[in-house]
């Protein structure tokens, strides 16, 4: 059978605590799960187009053309378990783990490996009970086209892979452990902008993958904004008020509501050498040109 490779999304899920829940009850555990897989998984699944490449007990690995329809069906699928266990008691909830890559992988029959499956099978195990992680790429490709926030769980080195992966939360509104839902980024009350011209410079993205660049990103995004604040006739977000967006995905207009200014300057830093390439967008927050 011939083997063929292709760019995909891969979703990779399983039960937390799977293997205690079925030693205390494993007829009501597998009759729970099949009812999930029936009544909220599967349909979910069909919706936003995915394939089931395999499932493993209480595992599933799914493959989607578009990482859009990745992380809608896995938001939509985690609320979906959120309201199924509100009145369930913490020690019998059934919780999912998952974990979405977007990359290169090898089709063999209706198998699939390679690297872009193996990242979502790590990404899922970093992943706490309800929630679900995915990788930078993934974060990269969907923070303009979907409006759920993301936190930045900085790079983690796990098994078996030799680079590390930076890893993103998804923020879903239901997080494992709270009985609230996480404010949503778009509460915060709109302020009027000032009567001259206004900007908000957003910590830039540190792309050398060094932790230790941080500092120097940092230290420039400050010279900038102390530089900006020397001009009399421009209003300047503090610091302190705009490095609260740190490692979030955010839409520049909401920023601009937010924080009540027109301009929103971001960028990013690439360190490779002695050589430094540092990138700026000025974007209007009011067209988000």
């Amino acid at each position: 059978m011939s083997q063929t490779r292709r760019l995909a999304a891969i979703l990779a899920a399983d039960v937390a605590g799977y293997s205690r829940l079925m030693g205390e009850d494993e007829e009501g555990t597998l009759a729970r799960l099949k009812a999930i897989r029936r009544e909220l998984a599967d349909p979910k699944i069909k919706e936003h187009h995915g394939r089931i490449v395999k499932t493993t007990g209480d595992g599933l690995l799914l493959e989607f053309a578009s990482v859009v329809d990745a992380v809608r069906c896995a938001v939509e699928v985690q609320r979906g378990m959120a309201e199924r266990n509100a009145d369930v008691p913490p020690d019998r909830r059934l919780e999912l783990r998952m974990g979405i890559n977007l990359g290169d992988i090898i089709k063999d029959g209706r198998d699939i490996y390679g690297d872009g499956v193996n990242v979502a099978a790590r990404l899922e195990a970093l992943a706490e009970p309800g929630g679900i992680c995915v990788s930078r790429v993934v974060r990269d490709q969907v923070r303009d086209k979907l409006d759920f926030a993301f936190e930045d769980m900085g790079e983690q080195q796990v098994k078996n892979i030799v680079r590390p992966i930076r890893v993103h939360r998804v923020l879903i509104g239901n997080q494992p452990g709270s009985s609230e839902p996480l404010m949503e980024l778009g509460t915060k009350q709109s302020l009027a902008l000032p009567d001259k011209p206004s900007i908000a410079v957003l910590p830039f993205q540190n792309m050398s993958g060094d932790s230790e660049q941080e500092y120097f990103t940092d230290g420039m995004v400050e010279e900038i904004i102390t530089a900006l604040s020397r001009i009399r006739w421009l209003f300047v977000i503090a610091r302190n008020s705009s490095f609260t967006y740190r490692g979030r995905s955010v839409d520049v207009k909401q920023v601009g509501r937010e924080l009540g200014v027109r301009y929103v300057l971001e960028g990013s830093v690439r360190k490779a050498g002695q050589r430094v390439r540092i990138t700026g967008q000025l974007i209007d927050a009011m067209t988000g040109v």
